[in-house]
């Protein structure tokens, strides 16, 4: 089997970091595995196994003919069965098929915002499903959301996953007191509910001082990062709340934090509650997307409302107060992440489901 992803930019976020783990997992596993961007490198082409073979498009506006044709003599000449399309790619994996009829299209959901699909409208998606060999949702509910609005059958859902191999042994420094530090990694965006998650911190730190948090992702530095960071100079947190950006160093911040959170609005199946359960780190998540399915609330973390700021704060503070509790609330995680969220039994249930499209032109 030759399989190629395609993803618009190597920036960190959940639908390009899906991509890299799809290219790195499948390498030894199959014929050919490959990686193209469409748009934009970033942090995560660090990430990418030596093993795939790799193209940057370079793509300048919506409708690239070099682009399409570049890609299309990439697919031809390396013999590429089906094009696993991350999100909004799938529209060159459509240009391409036209001009190249052979090769299968696979579209990958990872829309994030789950809990208003109702309103979910795009024209050229529905007119581009029709040539769809198949979709994967990574939420129930992208999967209802497909069956109902695409021209596509074939539709299944597949949970994300992490794989380790690439994690970096470099330690990142952080602030603060050892022992006493909680973790978020989520882009600066608002539907990661960064508001939650400062309110609590200013009810926290003024019961425990000594407590920092720590967040982690990218900065848009628009007008919802200002908000966020104004709120931090006047609650008068900034020596208790740190933000680092991105970083290619996640796992380092890990070990060193005591407790993580993920205080969303809404989500798919976020990809920092597995990493969180890989480093056997309690976790305080919002009961948003699939986090539910991972976390059982009071076995293997604890799972609150995202409106409920008291709810919040209170987990965090239980995690506090009690090291025991959290440590086994940690390693309830990681064995959780291990047998259901694993690369091994993903990427098997993905290539027999391949292998059944075979007859799809």
């Amino acid at each position: 089997m030759r399989i190629v992803q395609i993803i618009d930019s190597l920036e960190a976020g959940g639908a390009e970091r899906m991509a890299v783990n799809y290219a790195n997992a499948l390498v030894g596993r199959i014929a050919f595995s490959g990686l193209v961007v469409t748009r934009k490198e970033g942090i995560l082409k660090k990430q990418l196994d030596a093993k795939v073979s790799y193209l940057f498009l370079q793509k300048t506006k919506s409708i690239d003919f070099g682009a399409v044709f570049r890609l299309r003599k990439f697919i031809k000449d390396n013999k590429i069965g089906f094009i696993h399309a991350h999100s909004s790619s799938f529209f060159i994996a459509v240009l391409v098929k036209l001009t190249f009829p052979k090769v299968k299209i696979i579209w990958h959901d990872h829309y994030g915002i789950s809990q208003d699909l109702n309103a979910r409208k795009n024209i050229s998606l529905k007119i581009g499903s029709l040539f769809f060999a198949g979709s994967i949702a990574v939420n129930l509910a992208l999967k209802k959301w497909a069956e109902s609005y695409l021209w596509s059958s074939n539709i299944v859902y597949f949970s994300n996953f992490i794989i380790s191999s690439f994690s970096s042994d470099e330690e990142l420094p952080l602030q603060g007191v050892d022992h006493k530090r909680i973790i978020c990694v989520a882009n600066l965006r608002e539907q990661k509910n960064h508001k939650l998650l400062i309110s609590a911190a200013n009810i926290i730190c003024k019961k425990y001082p000594d407590w920092t948090f720590h967040l982690f992702g990218k900065d848009f530095e628009d007008d919802y990062s200002k908000e966020i960071m104004n709120l931090i100079l006047n609650l008068r947190l900034n020596n208790n709340v740190f933000f680092y950006g991105t970083t290619e160093h996640v796992v380092s911040a890990l070990k060193q934090c005591n407790i993580a959170v993920l205080p969303s609005l809404s989500e798919g199946l976020p990809l920092a509650i597995l990493e969180y359960g890989r480093c056997k780190m309690p976790v305080v998540a919002t009961n948003v997307g699939e986090v539910s399915s991972v976390i059982n609330s009071g076995k293997e973390g604890l799972v609150v409302e995202s409106d409920n700021l008291e709810q919040f704060s209170n987990s965090i503070i239980k995690f506090i107060e009690n090291e025991e509790y959290r440590n086994k609330m940690g390693k309830a995680l990681f064995r959780k992440i291990e047998l259901s969220f694993s690369e091994q039994s993903i990427i098997k249930e993905y290539l027999y489901w391949l292998n059944s499209l075979s007859n799809f032109r």
